[in-house]
């Protein structure tokens, strides 16, 4: 981990609001609640927990624990009281959509998050940055978002209120623009309603939420990942159909890889770090392939069936070599073996072979999909 000493960003009260741009420097931090599913807090300052460090994410954190819910928040940013049992977070006070547009792919792929809270566009509306547009970039920083980790929970709060009649004026009308997009994304994106129901009284400066508004927040998320019981569960163990994702060994942290991106018949299958290069992205098929670079399938070399056995890439043929069963243990079983897909001696550093073994349940041979 990382941790992230934010600078203050003032927000102005009166007749117009100016909220700067932050820049944040890191040192390492510990990680906390490894383990639990990921959970990714992303915005501006009122993620971040500007005027109460570490803001909703105390309450939320509380109410997470309460419930019997395994939670590890990540991101670069860390801060919060001791009552906050993980203090990771990505809020950058400041910070406007482009912003986080700009890091954000580094980002999930440093921390892997299989859930996402975004709360953005107060500073470009406070700001006034090409208001008209925003809800576009609010749109293309979900594509980016849904492209490089297809099997996120993602939640996109309409954002909380301000003091300030212009300001409010143009919350307003970007909230109002919020759901279309969100209902453009598919079925794992999720709209929260983070205006509805607040009023002045929640603000501490007209603007950043008080303690009561913060926890009101926390209540609106926590609701909303209830409602989702996916996006509370650690891990996908099976590839949805149709969508191109990662495969990833757990053990490792590295992903299904070909090796030197090769797109010849018989190139070798290993792990290597993740990177979302083509040659990482593998989709599941109804008939039970994994396919990579759309006409390349995962091969079980001469349809083998002995512990060793190499696992390659091939034309896809609809042969048994090709077909396998991905169970939710996070397993997957050759069809025409019985046998597992399983990181060879159970390595974990880049190259290490993939082969065909007789399944066993270790970590070898658990796999997950990003």
């Amino acid at each position: 981990m990382r941790r992230t000493f934010r600078l203050l960003c003032a927000a102005v009260l009166g007749l117009a609001f100016a909220i700067g741009t932050a820049t944040a420097t890191a040192a390492p931090a510990q990680a906390e609640s490894n383990g639990g599913v990921r959970v990714m807090p992303l915005g501006d300052s009122i993620t971040d927990g500007f005027n109460v460090p570490g803001g909703y994410r105390i309450n939320l954190w509380q109410r997470m624990a309460s419930g019997g819910y395994t939670v590890d928040f990540v991101g670069s940013g860390f801060n919060g009281p001791a009552s906050l049992g993980d203090h990771d977070h990505e809020g950058h006070s400041g910070w406007r959509i482009d912003q986080i547009d700009a890091n954000i792919v580094a980002w999930l792929r440093s921390y892997t998050p299989r859930t996402i809270l975004l709360h953005i566009g107060t500073n470009d509306m406070g700001q006034n940055y090409d208001v008209a547009n925003a809800p576009a970039r609010l749109s293309a920083l979900i594509d980016k978002i849904r492209a490089t980790v297809p099997t996120v929970e993602l939640f996109v709060a309409q954002v909380t209120p301000a003091a300030d009649p212009a300001f409010e004026s143009r919350i307003q009308a970007f909230n109002a623009a919020v759901p279309g997009v969100v209902a453009q994304k598919g079925p794992m994106t999720h709209l929260v309603d983070m205006h509805t129901g607040f009023t002045t009284a929640d603000l501490a400066d007209g603007l950043h939420p008080n303690q009561g508004g913060y926890d009101k927040m926390a209540a609106r998320w926590f609701s909303a990942l209830q409602s989702v019981p996916g996006s509370l569960t650690p891990q996908v163990t099976v590839p949805p159909v149709g969508t191109a994702v990662s495969v990833v060994n757990p053990q490792s942290n590295r992903c299904l890889d070909v090796s030197g991106a090769s797109t010849a018949e018989g190139a070798q299958v290993h792990i290597w770090d993740c990177h979302g290069g083509t040659n990482q992205r593998w989709t599941r098929t109804a008939a039970g392939e994994l396919r990579v670079y759309g006409n390349r399938c995962l091969d079980v070399n001469a349809n083998g069936t002995a512990n060793g056995t190499k696992i390659q890439i091939w034309s896809c043929n609809s042969s048994t070599a090709q077909r396998f069963t991905f169970n939710a243990d996070g397993s997957i079983v050759g069809a025409g073996s019985g046998k597992c897909l399983d990181v060879a001696a159970s390595g974990t550093v880049n190259g290490t072979l993939v082969q065909l073994y007789q399944c066993n349940g270790t970590g070898a041979q658990r796999w997950t999909a990003r």
